[in-house]
């Protein structure tokens, strides 16, 4: 497992739901079945979720 919940991390792809690459967010779940992957949340200027995705270890970068 490369990331923990709370671990803030870079995401290295364009996403779906409205996030680009670069931006910066937090781990708040990890899953491991079927495939490991993470559940990352990702706020605006203001500190407000701006929306949450599940990404695969090589789609983030540990800040």
């Amino acid at each position: 497992m490369k990331f923990k919940e709370c671990d803030t991390v870079k995401i290295m792809k364009d996403c779906d739901e409205g996030i680009k690459k670069g931006e910066i967010g937090v781990v708040i779940m990890v899953f491991e079945k079927p495939n490991e992957a993470y559940e990352v949340e990702v706020l605006d200027e203001e500190g407000y979720v701006k929306t949450q995705c599940t990404l695969l270890p090589e789609e983030l970068e540990l800040v």
